[in-house]
């Protein structure tokens, strides 16, 4: 019998009333406002009126070097959550919103998968509560007002050649990359250079991600650097009148979702920053109001411990001040076995047959990459535990050889087989993390606010990527000084890089060293409170696949969306 899809079973699943799913949160009806009957925005309120309450053990999920088909992070946070359960544990789930571009492109939805799904998937996966809308037009808003600026005067005297607030749109469409706006007549706008992002990439879904308040907010829009002026001034929102409208916009938004799982467990899903192009994380107040709802706060990070894992503890965790007693690192069989570099994994094509074959030396010939990452993650202070994420495909051989490496490693090792099995295929999992959460925490920033940029810039590549080197552009030195000369020196850095490898090159696998890290460029993003160098051949724009998800989702006869997964 051929297991279900994703879709059925989220359908055959039976949710509980919100109301109810939130007041395992300690969450009263008052501070709920219903999206219909599957989900609902929690008030702000709900941090202060919580505080009482005892903080959960703070638990990031994070990987080894992914695959283009991705490890399952989110599936396997799901199962852990719901985990929990099965062994006398209240859990909270708290998880990025999935962009449409993905959604639409090559790497599908973001709702976990099997029995360790959030539900309703089809919600979750397409707009939700209209949270990346409203971002899409706060950005593009300002935008709009920028180049209304330009055509009325230009009073504050932007340079034209330096403006760097471009345009948003949740969808992939490389077309946009580049473009040039103001063509036809003189009251069409000034004719000038500019381009799009995908909206996961916007500042203001970071600055979403990581305010604590309405206050906080609203003062961190007015701080986004829009361009500068001919003198190198910085030219922001605040500037140019626009923040308060923004706000306004944005003001439902910050309010985060209440969602569960197929075995009811509380999920809060709030903002979807990218995790190779942005920070990857889900909301700071998302995580104030659950970190008060359980025993356990299960959240994840974006792509690989040197990507998602280390912005949730270098920018997440300043930005909201909590400490996280464990990190979960998702490894495959599949993957480690592409680090062997024997294999090539190429998304929507079928795995390479030879993979598939029993071959525990394979495994361990791309076991540097899990050394790496959980090297890593202990360079953070925090206790790692490793979750083999089991496919149908594996061979107990193979995940006894991992077993074998991650203990010696000193971390904590679980099978799990929560994607056919939900909550009970992950209890390994979650004893794992109980014990792992008892140990006392040693966590620690990996570079002071005080450190000027380049420093941060090479602490991190040198001591998490393997980097012997960082190498910068004229440019991104340019860049770089000019941030140091206006104040932004003491912020947090953010590397835009492959999430294909620990490096920035996304050809070399496992765990290389010795490389050199080449910044080409570095942008500002003041309000969210980061400068983030961008590296090799990054994009913020991604394009669609020769054969996207685009092509096969659809609405059948009965109303029904099909094709989603």
């Amino acid at each position: 019998m051929s297991f279900p899809s994703d879709l059925d079973i989220a359908r055959a699943a039976v949710p509980q009333p919100i109301p109810k799913v939130a007041g395992k949160m300690g969450i009263g009806e008052h501070l709920l406002r219903p999206y219909g009957t599957e989900l609902a925005k929690i008030s702000l309120d709900a941090i202060d009126e919580l505080a009482d309450r005892p903080k959960a053990k703070y638990v990031v999920v994070t990987a080894i070097t992914p695959t283009p088909l991705g490890e399952g992070k989110t599936t396997t946070s799901v199962g852990l959550g719901q985990a929990m359960s099965h062994v006398g544990k209240n859990a909270v789930l708290s998880l990025r919103q999935p962009s449409m571009g993905p959604t639409f492109g090559i790497k599908g939805g973001a709702a976990g998968g099997g029995y360790s799904q959030v539900i309703p998937m089809e919600l979750l996966n397409l707009h939700l509560t209209g949270d990346f809308h409203a971002v899409t037009a706060a950005h593009n808003l300002l935008s709009a007002m920028v180049d209304n600026h330009l055509h009325h005067g230009n009073e504050l005297g932007i340079d034209l050649n330096n403006i760097t607030w471009r345009r948003v749109l949740d969808v992939n469409d490389r077309s946009l990359r580049n473009i040039v706006i103001g063509l036809g007549g003189r009251m069409d706008g000034v004719t000038r250079q500019t381009g799009f992002d995908i909206t996961a990439a916007s500042e203001v879904m970071a600055i979403l991600a990581l305010a604590t308040s309405a206050e906080d907010l609203r003062a961190r829009l007015g701080r986004i650097v829009v361009g500068y002026t001919n003198d190198n001034r910085p030219v922001t929102a605040e500037d140019l009148n626009g923040a308060g409208s923004m706000s306004v916009i944005m003001r439902d938004a910050l309010a985060p979702n209440l969602l569960q799982t197929i075995e009811n467990t509380p999920v809060i899903v709030h903002a979807g920053p990218f995790g190779n192009i942005a920070h990857g994380n889900s909301s700071v107040v998302g995580d104030l109001i659950g970190i008060r709802g359980g025993d356990y706060l299960i959240t994840e990070a974006g792509f690989g411990a040197d990507m998602g894992a280390e912005r949730f503890f270098n920018i997440k965790c300043r930005a909201s001040g909590l400490t996280p007693d464990a990190a979960v690192l998702v490894a495959t069989v599949r993957a480690l076995k592409a680090h062997s570099g024997k294999y090539r994994i190429v998304a929507g094509k079928a795995l390479p047959e030879d993979l598939l074959a029993e071959n525990p030396d394979d495994v361990m010939a791309g076991a540097e990459n899990l050394r790496k990452q959980v090297e890593n993650v202990k360079a953070h202070g925090v206790t790692p535990v490793i979750a083999i994420n089991s496919f149908p495909t594996d061979h107990p051989s193979e995940h006894e050889a991992i077993r074998r490496f991650g203990e010696s490693l000193g971390a904590r090792v679980a099978v799990c087989t929560h994607f056919a099995d939900g909550g009970a295929g992950a209890v390994e999992l979650a004893e794992a993390v109980i014990e792992a959460c008892e140990e006392q925490s040693d966590f620690g920033f990996l570079y002071e606010d005080s450190d000027p940029l380049k420093t941060k810039i090479e602490k991190v590549a040198t001591t998490i990527y393997g980097a012997a080197r960082v190498d910068y552009t004229a440019a991104a030195s340019r860049q770089l000084q000019n941030y140091e000369d206006n104040g932004f020196g003491r912020l947090p850095v953010c590397i835009a890089k492959t999430h294909l490898s620990i490096s920035g090159d996304p050809s070399l696998k496992g765990a290389p060293t010795g490389h050199t890290l080449t910044v080409r460029e570095a942008r500002a993003s003041v309000g969210a409170g980061f400068v983030y160098p961008i590296c090799g051949d990054m994009s913020t724009m991604p394009g669609l696949a020769s054969s996207p998800a685009a092509a096969r989702i659809d609405i059948d006869d009965d109303g029904q969306i099909v094709g989603l997964s």
